[in-house]
């Protein structure tokens, strides 16, 4: 079975083994009061970075889960992070905002405790299969009731499989964040801190469509993130003909910006049309003159663009004033013009046909002297050479 290398020591967060002997070592202490924050601990992941391929607005979802009887699964993929309210109780005790699950026992009055292989698991569909680089599991406001460890596996099955498909025993599952029957029974190889960000780095190198959590053997999570890289089918794209060649979902991806202050500029190229001001690329009010923000993008493979949109939604005195973009051809290529400066309305989609089509593999958009953009669309197509590359990529990370 294909598996990480060591997952648990390739993060900075994970709990030291050592702390296997205490197993409350990694609770977090019970609220006090005031900001429930206060007391979080936050991790620092370089792969957080990279796109959520369980983003639900790239159409990620939880299509199933053995139990959810205090907090439902779907909380796992809420962007927002997780909140807490300490007055709210139902029926069946403290209402989390994350997915929960009762209390396992053992098999009868001499065994009281689980089996050491008993664990709780939740399904995740990803909404861009991908290359999983990193992965984490947020035990937000989880302090004594967080899984003493998790494990994560991921499975390539195309198409829109059910649940009952994916566990079918022809499913073939890779360890990514390995299990604790995978090292010494009854110790979890990836423990984890309650109330705090736990992260774990893959390198597997392969291209998944889905993702199964394990909580070993039960507990709360409050959100999962599978932080990565897109990797799109060719024959789908083949089929579109006309596609944005720099949209996440198609396999678009950021690469660097001048400024990242109010929000990544991921977000200028995530699918549909934005919800709210911060649903963008928003940038800090530049007082440098003669210099201006910029933000660079990979395209899916070289293609040749024939139009582009560019939308300010919801950004009123806060857009940027004129934009420009340029195109290269290769990480050595040099910068062309695609489009000239050209000044931008608030709270409007842009529509630019271009007089010929850019052969590209990389754009720049660059904002004058600053503000921010909501999406950016470049319509086109693959060149044959770039459609050979992706479909080469793709057998290397699915062959």
């Amino acid at each position: 079975m294909t598996s990480a290398t060591d997952a648990a020591d390739a993060t900075e967060n994970t709990a030291d083994h050592a702390s296997a002997a205490d197993p409350h070592a990694n609770d977090a202490a019970p609220y006090g009061g005031g900001d429930p924050y206060a007391d979080y601990r936050y991790g620092d992941f370089a792969f957080t970075e990279l796109v959520d391929l369980a983003d639900r607005r790239l159409g990620a979802g939880v299509i199933a889960a053995n139990d959810e009887f205090f907090a439902e699964r779907e909380n796992l993929l809420v962007r927002e992070r997780a909140v807490f309210d300490p007055e709210r109780f139902g029926h069946k005790g403290k209402i989390m905002d994350g997915w929960e699950t009762r209390r396992r026992r053992g098999a009868d009055a001499d065994h009281v405790f689980p089996a050491p292989e008993d664990h709780d698991w939740a399904l995740v569909r990803l909404g861009a299969p991908g290359v999983i680089k990193g992965i984490v599991v947020d035990t937000a406001h989880f302090r004594g009731n967080y899984p003493q460890g998790i494990s994560v596996q991921a499975t390539a099955v195309e198409g829109s499989p059910s649940p009952e498909r994916l566990l079918a025993d022809d499913v073939k599952w890779d360890e990514l964040v390995p299990s604790p029957s995978s090292k010494e029974q009854g110790r979890p190889h990836a423990p984890v801190r309650g109330h705090a960000e736990n992260g774990f780095e893959i390198t597997t190198g392969r291209r998944y469509t889905h993702v199964r959590l394990c909580q070993h053997p039960d507990g709360g999570v409050a959100r999962l993130r599978v932080h990565g890289e897109v990797v799109p089918d060719p024959e789908w794209l083949d089929t579109l003909g006309t596609i944005d060649l720099v949209a996440v979902v198609n396999g678009g991806a950021y690469e660097d910006a001048s400024d990242k202050f109010y929000s990544s500029p991921t977000q200028i190229i995530l699918p549909g049309t934005s919800r709210k001001m911060d649903d963008g690329w928003e940038n800090r009010r530049r007082r440098v003159r003669d210099t201006n923000d910029w933000v660079r993008f990979r395209l899916v493979a070289q293609g040749a663009i024939r139009a582009v949109e560019i939308d300010t939604a919801y950004l009123k005195g806060n857009s940027a004033g004129w934009v420009a973009l340029s195109g290269r051809d290769g990480e050595a290529g040099e910068w062309f013009e695609i489009l000239p400066r050209t000044k931008l309305q608030p709270d409007t989609l842009h529509r630019f046909r271009l007089p010929a089509q850019a052969v590209a593999t990389h754009v720049r958009l660059d904002a004058f002297p600053d503000g921010g953009v909501a999406r950016m669309r470049l319509h086109g197509a693959l060149t044959a050479e770039g459609a050979a590359e992706l479909r080469r990529r793709y057998t290397e990370l699915t062959g």
